[in-house]
């Protein structure tokens, strides 16, 4: 199947109306209580207008302590219900499946912004984290879960755990950074196990058909591949999972490690057996070309980024001109302020190497 206006299903909850969805993308534009603001409801509803099959919101941080950045959106407490509400209500009457993107930062939490020390499955120097006792483990699986209640109670159709870019799940995933000699370190399937219970948690608190995906990255923060992959191919062939989001940084790129080599990325997760669950892959996709490519190599959705800050309407576009491809960077503020990005996540785009231009390059042109 290579038409990306197909339909998808999936074992629980709605169908995405086509192969759209939008990544889960920082940006840095709620307010510091973790409450939904205007700019960040008008983006992502936006995003749904312009005819995203299933809208994302940003990472949004279970634990008051797990903050990554700053205007960060908050899903862990019920004073962040009524903005969930509001925004799940208006993707949903957008035509777009909604999905809660949960996440904690872990080592990654900047004390000067949490004001307490970050932390993680193991004592860490390079950030100055401490390990996590068993009981915070525990209390961490419950946080995962009740936000995922919270979410549904706000009326998602879903949530998503964010397992990926070293952030605190995938750092217990992670040997470089999980040097634990009890039931959640050492061997792989002991590394594994916080996702797994934190899984089953949510399935057991959740409705029948609430759907759940979960994001992995396979390289980088001291991830081997090998493993990725057996972990990724255990999850698809269960069917706990919904979906399973690849963040790959590069869908087509080589992998890092040689003896992976000879295929690119999305091939080594593509041809996993996965029956109803779904697998969708990011990384660079900001054309109709890639975006077919990814159905071609075996994957049934691309997940855009890039391609979605820069166009709010990029599926649309794409219906009319199956050639179509982003436009080039760099781009002004105007336009990103146009595509209905608040100032905050201008900001935020700016400092991205190449993303914007610079003032004194606009005033020269």
């Amino acid at each position: 199947m290579t038409d990306l206006f197909q339909p998808l299903t999936f074992a629980r909850g709605p169908a995405m109306k086509n192969r759209f969805m939008l990544a889960p993308l920082t940006n840095s534009q709620s307010h510091p209580d973790g409450r939904l603001s205007d700019d960040e409801f008008t983006w992502l509803t936006w995003r749904a207008k312009g005819g995203f099959g299933l809208v994302m919101t940003c990472a949004a941080h279970v634990q008051a302590v797990g903050q990554g950045f700053r205007g960060q959106l908050g899903v862990f407490c019920d004073d962040h219900l009524p903005g969930l509400a509001r925004l799940a209500a208006e993707i949903k009457a957008k035509g777009a499946v909604s999905s809660a993107q949960l996440h904690h930062a872990g080592i990654r939490a900047p004390a000067e912004l949490t004001g307490e020390q970050p932390r993680g499955p193991s004592d860490d120097t390079e950030t100055g984290a401490r390990a996590l006792t068993i009981g915070e483990v525990e209390e961490l699986i419950e946080d995962f879960a009740a936000a995922a209640v919270r979410a549904q109670k706000a009326g998602f159709d879903g949530v998503e755990l964010h397992g990926a870019h070293g952030y605190i799940l995938c750092a217990f995933l992670s040997p470089g950074t999980n040097h634990r000699t009890d039931r959640y370190g050492g061997s792989a399937e002991n590394r594994a196990r916080i996702i797994l219970e934190i899984i089953a948690a949510v399935r057991a608190r959740t409705r029948p058909d609430f759907q759940l995906g979960l994001r992995l990255s396979p390289e980088r923060f001291g991830l081997r591949l090998a493993e990725q992959r057996e972990l990724a191919g255990r999850l698809l062939a269960s069917g706990d999972l919904d979906f399973l989001d690849m963040s790959l940084w590069d869908v087509f790129k080589t992998p890092v490690e040689s003896e992976f080599a000879a295929r690119p990325l999305i091939d080594w997760f593509a041809d996993l057996p996965r029956g109803m669950t779904r697998l969708g892959v990011a990384g660079k996709l900001v054309s109709g070309e890639g975006a077919r490519r990814v159905l071609e190599h075996g994957a049934d959705f691309p997940i855009l980024g890039r391609a979605a800050i820069l166009h709010h309407d990029f599926p649309q576009r794409l219906a009319a001109d199956r050639d179509f491809r982003a436009v080039p960077l760099p781009v002004t503020r105007a336009y990103l302020r146009n595509e209905r990005l608040g100032p905050p996540f201008v900001e935020y785009m700016n400092g991205w190497k190449g993303f914007v231009v610079q003032e004194e390059e606009a005033v020269e042109a």
